[in-house]
């Protein structure tokens, strides 16, 4: 059975422009999925829902079979879902270490360790490391937690080719390895090669493009 089912999703902006036309969707555990789509396409949208951080105009998002919105959208949060931002998202006056104890009782150092942060570095202000180690936080941070599921927005769009093919074997990892549902949101071709699914959003509807 699929972790993440969407059945006819829509949503408008305030001006009642639509951005998503009724999409229909499935996701499993244990795949990576991109989704690829122009700027402006709706992508960060979707993701939103997909999380619980917004609502839809109108379907439905089940997790596990059951509506996220039945269920309550705090709760989708707070148990079934971890976000990787384009922006890190990290709380900047903590050290690495800091934030990955925030969303897990496990010890940290562990996980920063094998995502390559050395204790040295785990110990420091997150702003006093490079973009490619603060996303590698970020990262840690979702996969400390006991969510399922996995959401990424452009989770390499700040990083250099190198850095960002290590980041995507390492999301790839998460889902082949450890049994994650990995949704990435990208303009990255790279990156999309290394998915499961690969799908593409475009005036509203959701296509699936490739299965590996």
């Amino acid at each position: 059975m699929s972790i993440l089912e969407v059945k006819d999703l829509k949503y408008s902006y305030e001006n009642n422009k639509p951005v998503l036309r009724g999409i229909n969707a499935k996701m499993e555990q244990g795949k990576m999925y991109a989704i690829l789509g122009p700027s402006g396409c709706g992508k960060t949208t979707l993701l939103s829902l997909l999380g619980g951080l917004d609502s839809p105009s109108d379907g439905q998002i089940l997790y596990q079979g059951e509506d996220i919105a039945s269920t309550g959208l705090a709760d989708h949060r707070r148990s079934h879902v971890a976000f990787i931002f384009q922006s890190y998202n990290l709380i900047d006056y903590l050290t690495p270490m800091e934030n990955v104890a925030l969303t897990s009782k496990q010890p940290p150092l562990p996980i920063l360790e094998q995502l390559g942060l050395t204790a040295e570095e785990s110990k420091r202000n997150v702003l006093k490391l490079s973009g490619g180690q603060q996303q590698r936080v970020a990262i840690a941070r979702a996969l400390a937690s006991n969510a399922q599921v996995i959401l990424a927005d452009e989770p390499t769009g700040n990083l250099d080719e190198d850095t960002a093919a290590e980041i995507t074997a390492i999301l790839k990892e998460s889902a082949h390895k450890s049994g994650k549902c990995v949704v990435i949101v990208t303009h990255s071709r790279e990156l999309a090669k290394q998915a499961d699914v690969v799908m593409r959003l475009k005036k509203g509807i959701l296509d699936i493009l490739e299965i590996a």
